[in-house]
């Protein structure tokens, strides 16, 4: 999810509060508060947990929240993690500890500690392109059988690595796509979903595809995959969530806030973001 923001560049809570109910109008089968596309790197650990929390409260049981908790200091992830819980998140998102760049043994290390230190389900989020180190598939399974690391986001955009972790899995761990444009693929090799960017603006066609595929009608799904295209596209012109942001603006879901270094959509990439929009129907 988005984190919207109002004119004074606090939470706006009321058009949180919506988004959250209209994405479970929707179908959406669970959220994820603070994650990348939701701005957690520029929050204060008490905007951090306030989103979570109105997430919860508004949420009210009807799907799981995914609370992000990562940190590249283990300490720091397992402090935020408690937070979480104390919010009443449902399970925790983890990437894997950007900057220091830690060796394969490092990582399993740091979800180690965080999975003995907090008892919620915890996903593991391997997203090289903002981490500059990849989790190896040997390395996913490995920490695959640590008793409450039940699933992985998977965005390292290496079907060959996600088609390993698959094979090689132990029952009840779920591989997650990180990259929307690959979701059918990496459904079609057996994973189980998408921790998605574009189901912000198009959560009902999204969850449509997942529940096609689940149900084996692969043609439904592809056809669906299609049509999201462009939006799959248009939300990487610039930096996530930069696109989505400016398309939910254009939505009138949020205003086109953001915080800094990151900045609003450049012009020479609105009329490609409307017309995405407008493909997937968000927009008339």
């Amino acid at each position: 999810m988005i984190t919207p923001f109002n004119a004074s560049g606090g939470i706006d809570e009321g058009a949180l509060r919506a988004l959250v109910d209209w994405q479970i109008a929707e179908g959406i089968h669970f959220l994820v508060p603070c994650g990348s596309t939701g701005e957690a790197a520029t929050m204060t650990i008490e905007e951090h947990c306030r989103v979570v929390e109105l997430t919860v409260q508004q949420t009210n049981g009807r799907v799981p929240v995914l609370a992000g908790a990562g940190s590249n200091d283990t300490q720091k992830a397992i402090e935020l993690s408690h937070r979480m819980r104390d919010v009443g998140a449902t399970h925790l998102l983890h990437t894997s500890p950007m900057y220091n760049k830690p060796p394969q043994r490092g990582i399993v290390a740091h979800y180690r500690a965080i999975a003995e230190a907090v008892d919620l389900p915890i996903v593991i989020y391997n997203v090289p392109g903002r981490t500059a180190s990849n989790i190896e598939a040997k390395t996913t399974l490995e920490m695959a059988r640590i008793p409450n690391v039940t699933a992985i986001k998977e965005a390292s955009g290496q079907p060959s690595q996600i088609a390993d972790i698959i094979r090689g899995r132990p029952e009840g761990f779920s591989v997650l796509s990180g990259d929307d444009e690959l979701t059918l693929a990496v459904m079609a090799l057996g994973g189980d979903g998408i921790v998605s960017v574009i189901s912000n603006a198009a959560p009902r066609l999204m969850s449509q595809l997942c529940e096609k595929m689940f149900t084996g009608d692969v043609v439904g799904a592809r056809e669906i995959h299609f049509t999201l295209l462009p939006l799959m596209r248009a939300a990487f012109v610039e930096s996530n969530p930069i696109p989505v942001k400016a398309g939910l603006a254009m939505m009138k879901r949020c205003e086109n806030r953001l915080r800094l270094p990151l900045v609003p959509l450049a012009d020479a990439h609105v009329e490609t973001v409307r017309s995405a929009f407008k493909s997937a129907g968000a927009l008339s």
